[in-house]
């Protein structure tokens, strides 16, 4: 257990998790908010999962399961990518699957990842970008402190000759 919370608990990803993995990157209907557009093979998911102990600022990104507390089921992912210690910032993604959402749990999650980025990573800020029509996503990084703070106008690609804007999200440091 690497971060917890009321609900949920954020832990380094095990090699147990490459079926589970391998079954969320490989949902096409999660696709448009991952910018996937290829599937993921076993052996890709295995060598992210035996490689994704090392450090941070090695390979500028993190991923972290997120359990239910009460019962260790895995229930979603967390990532931190794009890391940039230079500028003190990086990136933030959130999957919880559809059978744990509306309950609070993302918001705890983003919560937790937050703390971590601010106080261990020592991070300045972190960001997200997220489609116009996610209104629940939108709402929850607002909740959690999160400001809307540019609209990239047609950014997004849905169809071969539709576009759809995305929100840049950040959430700033003010404190020490």
């Amino acid at each position: 257990m690497f971060l917890k919370s009321e609900h949920i608990y954020l832990r380094a990803v095990e090699p147990e998790d490459s079926e589970l993995l391998y079954k969320w990157e490989n949902d096409r209907s999660i696709w448009a908010v991952s910018n996937t557009q290829i599937p993921f093979s076993k052996f890709v998911l295995e060598e992210f999962v035996n490689y994704s102990h090392q450090d941070i600022y090695t390979n500028k990104q993190l991923r972290l399961i997120v359990s239910e507390t009460a019962s260790d089921e895995v229930i979603g992912c967390v990532d931190i990518f794009e890391f940039d210690p230079q500028h003190a910032r990086a990136g933030i993604g959130i999957y919880i699957h559809k059978d744990f959402r509306e309950k609070g749990l993302a918001s705890e999650c983003l919560q937790l990842i937050s703390e971590y980025a601010f106080k261990t990573l020592h991070l300045k800020q972190i960001y997200s970008h997220i489609n116009a029509s996610n209104i629940a996503s939108l709402n929850l990084f607002v909740k959690n402190g999160f400001e809307k703070t540019a609209l990239k106008k047609s950014w997004h690609k849905t169809s071969i000759n539709s576009f759809e804007d995305v929100w840049f999200l950040q959430h700033i440091n003010y404190g020490d």
